[in-house]
């Protein structure tokens, strides 16, 4: 994987000229490696298939507005490589399957409910139909969506989704997030005390994680 730091935001970002891998010297050696290899060129999929790898890109889209935002976040291969390295949250609902194979099952699914509605898979559906089809599953709260609790299913895609996303800087870089604290800590606490390398938010009226989701 090519290793560096993410490009400078624009000057149109919500927090005008910040980079969280400008801090990337003040964090302990393990720590920078770790975050410096999210960066770059994403990893291969390795988990899941070709058409496997369509739906879920489409999902995440979906899931995050990704198609629309411009973070260019390798959520999809972030998820596969997790899957792949068997990276579980170590817990699991007792009535879905293992991660892995409810990824691959609830994806099939989907595909299936695409056919359905538009007659092509779920990658390939114009995005409005996309939306309407996740848009079922979360509507069913708890009740049964291809033999699975609808509400457990959208846990498994969002657990996944969101936890790719905001492990990568570049989702840093929109919520201001300067990244690990150690071993530099902060100096300046309280409410909108921000610390030298901190910047303010150009829009502050607006909740960035309530926007995204």
């Amino acid at each position: 994987m090519t290793q560096g730091p993410t490009a400078a935001p624009g000057p149109q970002g919500r927090f005008p000229g910040f980079a969280a891998m400008r801090q990337a010297a003040h964090w302990d050696e393990v720590t920078a490696l770790t975050i410096r290899s999210r960066v770059g060129s994403p990893p291969q999929p390795r988990f899941f298939t070709a058409a496997e790898q369509a739906t879920a890109r489409a999902l995440v889209g979906q899931l995050l507005d990704q198609p629309h935002d411009g973070l260019g976040v390798p959520v999809m291969e972030m998820i596969d490589a997790r899957l792949a390295g068997g990276q579980t949250d170590g817990w699991r609902y007792d009535d879905m399957p293992e991660d892995g194979q409810a990824w691959r099952d609830t994806l099939a699914h989907l595909d299936k409910d695409a056919k359905e509605r538009s007659g092509t898979g779920f990658a390939d559906c114009d995005t409005r139909d996309q939306a309407a089809v996740v848009q079922a599953v979360q509507d069913l709260g708890s009740r049964d969506w291809h033999g699975l609790p609808a509400d457990h299913v959208w846990s498994l895609w969002t657990r996944y989704a969101c936890t790719a996303l905001y492990a990568h800087p570049a989702a840093w870089d929109e919520i201001g997030f300067s990244g690990p604290a150690y071993p530099r800590g902060y100096k300046n606490l309280g409410v909108d005390a921000r610390e030298p390398f901190e910047v303010a938010d150009a829009r502050p009226a607006q909740d960035p994680v309530r926007e995204r989701l």
